[in-house]
This record gives structure tokens, sequence and C-alpha cells, in this order.
């Protein structure tokens, strides 16, 4: 299945607001206030992908961001160290962006829903079961690279895990999410079924691993369209979303 990936480069709506959760250049947030919805519903706080690689940042998301703003919610999508060989540096701003960001931004009742997509979706699993927001309610993981060692394996991106790690999975196990203890909120991964960029295997693998978790699997949907506002799998997404938070 060809690939649609205009989602990467759409023009979307701007953010309301940059903020800042740290000092560092990468530890930056943008955020989009929602409507009269929002004050009584989650923050989502995005997590973007693009296999940690430093050539993809933050940008593709303003158009689910704005999507998801227009249907009721506050956003923040954070951006984060993407540095090959230091994973620690990554999964540390998130964790810090994670703490900070729910109280820089108002618009929302408190409570945090994480959405990551690809790599993303690697790292919002792993934050739900190592350093969750306060509050948080729920974790969306769309075509998530959930199991470390199978993405190896699979040498999914031209070897994008030992890029990432600096190392073989086998030898951080802390930071994959298949191999951790089960997160305590829900957990839900929205995975194309069609996704030839990151297969569905591995959220099956996590499905497996984290019974607790749900997996939605989407007939005839690839790598992007779960994060395409222009897709038919984006009403999965936020169908997903809702029964999340409301």
């Amino acid at each position: 299945m060809t690939e649609d990936r205009s989602v990467l480069t759409r023009q979307a709506t701007a953010p309301d607001l940059a903020l800042r959760y740290g000092p560092r250049p990468e530890q930056v947030a943008d955020a989009w206030r929602g409507d009269a919805r929002a004050a009584v519903r989650p923050l989502v706080v995005i997590v973007h992908g693009g296999f940690w690689r430093p050539e993809y940042d933050r940008a593709h998301t303003r158009p689910m961001a704005a999507a998801i703003r227009d249907a009721g919610w506050t956003v923040a999508s954070i951006e984060y160290r993407r540095v090959p060989g230091d994973p620690d540096a990554t999964v540390r701003d998130v964790a810090e962006a994670l703490a900070v960001m729910p109280g820089e931004l108002g618009g929302h009742d408190g409570r945090v829903i994480t959405v990551g997509h690809s790599a993303g979706g690697h790292l919002v699993l792993w934050a739900a079961i190592a350093a969750p927001a306060p509050q948080q309610v729920g974790t969306l993981a769309l075509g998530p690279v959930a199991d470390l060692r199978l993405a190896q394996r699979l040498g999914l991106d031209g070897g994008a895990v030992v890029d990432f790690l600096g190392a073989d999975a086998s030898t951080r196990g802390d930071l994959d999410p298949v191999r951790l203890p089960a997160p305590t909120s829900p957990t839900v991964l929205v995975h194309g079924v069609q996704d030839a960029i990151v297969p569905i295997t591995l959220a099956e693998a996590y499905a497996v691993a984290q019974p607790g978790s749900r997996l939605v699997a989407v007939p005839g949907a690839a790598h992007y369209a779960v994060i395409d506002p222009l897709s038919a799998a984006w009403r999965t997404v936020l169908a997903e979303l809702s029964r999340l938070g409301d």
C-alpha cells in the first residue's frame, strides 16, 4: 500500500502560543487552546514521531493538533532532544514535559491524556509506566514502535532502534514498553492494518505483553492515516480519545 505522507507538510492553524518546560532549545511546546468543552476535559499532550531522528520535529503534528483542538480539547505538542545514541536525553525531556506542561497551560480540567505517533507512540507508552503526568488518565498510542527488540529485528527505518539507543535493544529493557510493568491508567493502541512502516505486529506484541491494554486495528489504514484529519481513520482516533477523556 502506498503511504500518503501529505500530512507531514500540510499547512495547518498555527499554535496559539509557545511554552517552555526547560532551558534547552528543544525543551519547548506548541499549544492550542480549546473552547468551552475543553475546560471539563483533560489536556492532550502530543509526542511526535520520526524514529527519534533529529530531522523530524513537532511541526508535522500541527494538522492533528489543530483538529483535536477543533474537536474541543486543549492541546500541547512537545519537542524533545533527538540525539542518536543518547536515548536518556530523549526520555528525560518527555518526562519533564509531562511533569511541567499541565501546570503551564490552562483551559483543561487538570487531567492529562498523552497521544504519541510512531516513535512518539513508543515514548508515550514508556512514559505511561515510567514517568506518567500528574493526573494522567490515559495513553493513546498511534502506530507505535511498541516493542524495541522486535523493531530492531525487523530493521525498521534502516536500523532506527540501534541508532536511537546506541546499543542493542536487549540492553535497554528499561526503555522497552513491552517489557515494563503494566501502566496504571488506560492504554489504547490504534494501528493501521496496512501500516508498512511500523507493522501492526509490534502493537500486537504489546497487547499480548500488557493484557490490560486495548488494541484497535484500523482496516485499510497505513502509517500516517492515524495522524491525518483528512483520513477515514481519523474518526477512530477521535472516538478513542473521547473514550479516554469523556
